[in-house]
């Protein structure tokens, strides 16, 4: 279904989306980080050390690696640890690339190890958590992350994604626990991030930041290297920390040259200070090799705020074209949908997606996500209850609370409405490259000082 009016079909929009259909199609693709969607870098650990080494991949060479490993299986069809290990080899494979068409071969190479292995399979369980929680369904991943734990108490992978579930259903206390208790029992890099994001939502930015340099300095290898050091400017960037994030982003890029999340920390940070032709190289090189909605809508803001609007609805078109492929292979989208349709599209598919996903999980972004798409649909009311609730752990995001702002602006609180706007542009003032200029003229037109 569309999520914005259709547009015009030109020949060059056509060719975008038609690259992007090619591209995530293709039969062999290479990453060149570890972790390329800012969290979910640890695959299971294999629990026999012979066949560690089938499953210890690092995103250097990934392609690679899987090609070993399937003729390592054709050599010996009944290793379920090998079958485990390409499994988990798939999931981070489109987690770094945005390819969906390999979450269903990763399903079935999980499949496989279970058919050989239906006991004891801690590793399979865990990369089947891992592959669920790609897929966004939260709830299946809790439950594989729980039934691996119980055959292995201290599988990492396991212990990573149980916190990854349970913040993305909203279960922020329960997910403060299970990251204590991991950091107790596997203390490193996937638990260290995982833990600084709890503190993040539960408005401990400082903690956070603590136990990222932890992690940081328990980094050894190149890409564990880019990826800490990516949280690192993540962190700051959202705190409008500009010039700490790019140091941080220079580390990582340093570390990994080309390392695509770093890339697009320093793309949205040049936006964020103006340097828009600066952030726009960036994130065309990050959507080149990573078109996924989050970088494709940051990429068409940013053509928007250069004043080409032509470029930007290509971007937005694109979008489009991914959540259809991603829907056919299993990856629930309608987060994703909402957020840009709220914004670039057809504002009813948004409320409709938003909805969705509530019912789904009950999460600060939802709440975000539903809110503004109700604001865009003229239920002021009711969306700023759900505003609210995308503030209830003390999570502070500056699009939140421009969010919060305009509503409360649209219900007449010039008051709170100036609190949340100025709120908004001193946490982040660039946090969006159209979104911060609409605050500042909605705060200008409450007699606000900016």
């Amino acid at each position: 279904m569309a999520l914005r009016p259709p547009l015009p079909h030109t020949a060059k929009t056509a060719a975008v989306v038609f690259a992007l259909a090619v591209g995530l199609t293709a039969a062999s693709i290479v990453v060149e980080a570890s972790d390329g969607t800012g969290g979910r870098q640890d695959t299971a650990r294999a629990a026999r050390p012979a066949a560690a080494r089938l499953e210890q991949f690092t995103a250097d060479g990934l392609a690679q690696q899987i090609s070993t490993v399937q003729r390592h299986l054709r050599a010996e069809p009944k290793d379920a640890t090998g079958w485990a290990g390409l499994g988990s080899a798939y999931v981070e494979q489109a987690r770094g690339t945005g390819d969906p068409t390999r979450y269903p071969q990763a399903e079935k190479a999980f499949t496989r190890s279970l058919s050989v292995q239906p006991r004891d399979n801690d590793t399979a369980l865990a990369g089947r958590a891992s592959l669920a929680a790609a897929r966004h369904d939260f709830r299946g991943a809790l439950r594989d992350a729980d039934k691996a734990l119980k055959v292995n108490s201290y599988s990492q992978g396991a212990l990573a994604v149980r916190v990854d579930a349970l913040v993305e259903l909203g279960r922020y206390k329960d997910a403060y626990t299970a990251a204590r208790k991991a950091d107790a029992l596997r203390p490193g890099i996937p638990v260290f991030t995982r833990l600084a994001y709890v503190l993040e939502l539960r408005g401990d930015a400082a903690g956070a930041r603590r136990v990222l340099l932890r992690a940081k300095d328990s980094a050894t290898s190149p890409s564990d290297i880019a990826y800490v050091s990516t949280a690192l400017g993540q962190l700051a960037w959202g705190q409008g920390e500009y010039g700490t994030a790019r140091a941080a982003y220079a580390d990582a890029l340093r570390a990994v040259p080309g390392y695509l999340p770093a890339l697009e920390g320093r793309g949205r940070t040049s936006a964020a200070t103006g340097r828009l032709d600066a952030g726009i190289r960036d994130l065309e090189e990050v959507v080149r090799r990573y078109p996924l909605p989050a970088e494709l809508s940051a990429l068409g803001e940013a053509y928007e705020a250069r004043g080409d609007r032509a470029k930007a609805r290509q971007q937005y078109a694109v979008v489009d074209t991914w959540i259809t492929l991603a829907r056919a292979n299993g990856v629930a989208t309608d987060l994703d949908s909402a957020l840009v349709a709220a914004d670039h599209g057809d504002v009813k598919e948004a409320l409709k997606a938003a909805r969705a996903e509530w019912d789904r999980r009950e999460t600060v972004h939802t709440a975000d996500a539903l809110a503004w798409a109700l604001h865009r649909n003229g239920d002021d009311k009711r969306a700023l209850a759900y505003a609210k609730r995308a503030a209830e752990p003390g999570y502070r995001n500056a699009a939140f609370l421009y969010h919060r702002g305009v509503i409360e602006k649209s219900l007449g609180d010039s008051a709170s409405a100036r609190r949340h706007l100025t709120a908004a542009l001193g946490l982040n003032p660039g946090f969006s490259p159209t979104a911060a200029r609409a605050a500042k003229a909605a705060l200008k037109g409450l007699g606000g000082q900016r």
